[in-house]
């Protein structure tokens, strides 16, 4: 974990401390006024307004200074400062507290968005602690470590089994099974030969390897994954645009009509000019924001509070929003629409022998393996009660199988690799296979056996998930995987999704991606690997498994499914909907009211008391119906 100084927290948390410590010294400035200690109101009130509004008056100012742009931090801070002088001017202090108030608002609201922003370094930390930090070379006949950094193209790396792969390179000596699930999302293993490429993150077998460095490390596949997820993060969407460019427009808006309003009124109505320049404090005040900002913080909340509860982990009140936007979804396959671990669903026995017999032989020759589909077979014989003689001479065949001696008579447990087999036996290979299936081949003494099946099940869960986005309106579902055409075609089929692209790297399901948010604008993508990680984040809304998925790909989502169900992304959809839909409400009747009160205050039928009050009041309705999401 890593360690901060103080110095390095108090940066970190810079905007949360002066939220927190502007609130204190708000609700002590209350306290005082309450007691008629003016001074010391006055006083403690201006560190508030200090303390709450410097990052909106420093941010509103370099907007102004560098962009020559108006933005709704200005207007804070000029509607607060309105507040407190007619407050000082009229002797009526509770206009002060007002100020502080706004100030305390708009200060609440920068912590949360800090906050929210910190994650995108976490990401690229996790992302970078996928890989080892060094790797065996081979120089001169002699090993060396060295770091991953000071590789360069031709230099041969020695990978021994079970570990790490530190770098992209080839082949040079060994065979092996590298589990490439963390990078390419294939859920079986993969045979790599002299000759084949291999990536870094992902695990060697059970071989010794010697690799050929063939490109520069800072230009290996999981590199190009940790740049894609920062170059994603860091792209602000249309929507963020959009209300950046409404907050300057509203802000520009109100300056000019508080300018109208502070100039006209004596040469057009009369007004004197302590008349007009009440009203025009007034009319800072109504305008002021408050229930606008309201309209979203308060809902945006309280649905992240109601999601929790359900178990959907929201990483910031955005992606509420955007989730109830979603048109398309697309998903991975292995660890989120399937269990990610293999388990035998078919035995079918030859002639004259029986499933037992399939399974004790598979067992026995399979107990000395750590290949997956070898746990697989062993888990489905335990399960059976089965008992089996133990095997001898057993030696691991790469791309074959795994042979051995059960009773002094040889048995293979893999490929055929004999003619000696009945056309039925191999149709229904055929058909298994056709089904997205891998079809292991047990023989005794070069006579088959029998076949036995195994394929990562479908979760139980995700036919009735993806009918109930579909009943919800979702336009398009698809299925984004590493794994082979064949294999997420069968599980397309099952599950009645519109689209697979299938043999997809991470780069490849990231321009998928791209490509449905061309055609549908908001798309969601659903993943828990580590080859899922751009994918998610450059979607409109990112949701990972929080029991299945990585550290990488919790960090890059903006949604997190704690319990792996898929049915509450089914909620989590309808959670948005219910909040965009308050919001619109809160939207219309908070500028409805502005209106209102800007009405009134034109025509001279309110004070700055009545203003306030009008004020607050809108603020407290939205922010109360944005509490129903609570419920």
């Amino acid at each position: 974990m890593a360690q901060f100084t103080p110095n390095e927290i108090l940066q970190k948390y810079a905007d949360a401390y002066a939220a927190a410590i502007c609130g204190i010294l708000v609700i002590l400035g209350w306290v005082c006024l309450h007691f008629n200690w003016i001074g010391f109101a006055i006083l403690i009130l201006s560190a508030a307004y200090v303390i709450g509004g410097y990052e909106s008056t420093k941010e509103g100012l370099t907007t102004l200074w560098q962009e020559k742009e108006l933005d709704v931090d200005l207007l804070m801070i000029v509607a607060a400062l309105g507040a407190a002088s007619l407050g000082l001017w009229r002797r009526e202090y509770h206009l002060i507290i007002d100020g502080a108030v706004l100030i305390l608002i708009f200060a609440i609201s920068g912590a949360l968005e800090s906050f929210a922003m910190q994650r995108t370094e976490r990401n690229i930390r996790s992302l970078m602690a996928v890989t080892p930090d060094t790797a065996r070379v081979i120089h001169n006949g002699e090993e060396q470590n060295i770091l991953i950094t000071q590789l360069q193209v031709g230099d041969v790396v020695l990978v021994k089994p079970g570990e790490m792969i530190p770098t992209d390179g080839i082949i040079l000596e060994g065979a092996t099974t590298v589990n490439q699930a963390p990078i390419t999302g294939e859920s079986i293993p993969v045979d790599k030969t002299i000759g084949d490429e291999v990536f870094a993150g992902t695990l060697n077998g059970n071989g010794v390897l010697q690799l050929q460095v063939h490109q520069p490390p800072e230009s290996s596949l999981i590199q190009r994954v940790i740049r894609l997820v920062e170059q994603a993060q860091t792209q602000a969407p249309p929507s963020q645009q959009f209300v950046e460019r409404f907050e300057r427009g509203y802000a520009k808006v109100i300056v000019f009509l508080a300018l109208i309003l502070a100039t006209l009124p004596p040469f057009i109505l009369g007004w004197n000019w302590e008349t007009t320049i009440y009203r025009m404090l007034i009319f800072l005040v109504v305008a002021s924001p408050c229930a606008l900002m309201a309209s979203i913080m308060p809902t945006l909340l309280s649905g992240i509070a109601c999601g929790a509860r359900k178990g959907i982990l929201f990483k910031n009140g955005a992606q509420l929003e955007k989730i109830g936007r979603v048109r398309a979804i697309a998903f991975d396959k292995t660890g989120t629409l399937t269990m990610g671990q293999l388990e035998v669903v078919n035995i079918i026995p030859a002639a004259q022998h029986s499933v037992d017999q399939v399974l004790e032989l598979a067992a026995a020759i399979e107990s000395g393996s750590e290949h997956p589909i070898g746990e697989a077979i062993i888990q489905a014989a335990q399960k059976a009660n089965l008992s089996w003689q133990s095997a001898t001479h057993i030696q691991a065949k790469t791309g074959q199988g795994i042979v051995g001696e059960v009773a002094g008579a040889r048995v293979t447990v893999g490929k055929s690799t004999t003619n000696i087999c009945s056309p039925e036996l191999k149709e229904v290979s055929n058909i298994l296979e056709t089904a997205g299936k891998t079809v292991v081949w047990v023989s005794l003494a070069e006579e088959i056996v029998g076949i036995i099946a195994v394929a990562d099940t479908v979760k139980s869960e995700a036919a009735t998930a993806i009918a109930s986005l579909k009943k919800q309106g979702i336009e398009a579902t698809a299925m984004l995987t590493g794994d082979n055409q064949r294999t997420a075609q069968s599980v397309a089929q099952i599950l009645n999704l519109d689209g697979v692209h299938a043999q997809l790297l991470p780069e490849d399901k990231l321009a998928v991606i791209r490509n449905l948010q061309q055609k549908y604008q908001n798309v969601a993508m659903v993943g828990d690997g580590i080859n899922d990680a751009p994918a998610l984040a450059a979607a409109t809304v990112g949701v990972a498994m929080g029991v299945t998925g990585t550290d990488v790909a919790l960090e890059s989502a903006d949604i997190i499914l704690m319990s792996d169900n898929l049915a509450k992304l089914s909620q989590a959809i309808q959670l948005g909907r219910r909040a965009n839909r308050i919001i619109k409400q809160n939207i219309t009747f908070a500028l409805s009211f502005i209106c209102l009160l800007l009405l009134a205050n034109l025509v001279g039928s309110i004070n700055l008391p009545l203003g306030v009050i009008g004020h607050e009041g809108s603020t407290l309705l939205v922010t109360l119906n944005g509490l129903r999401l609570l419920k």
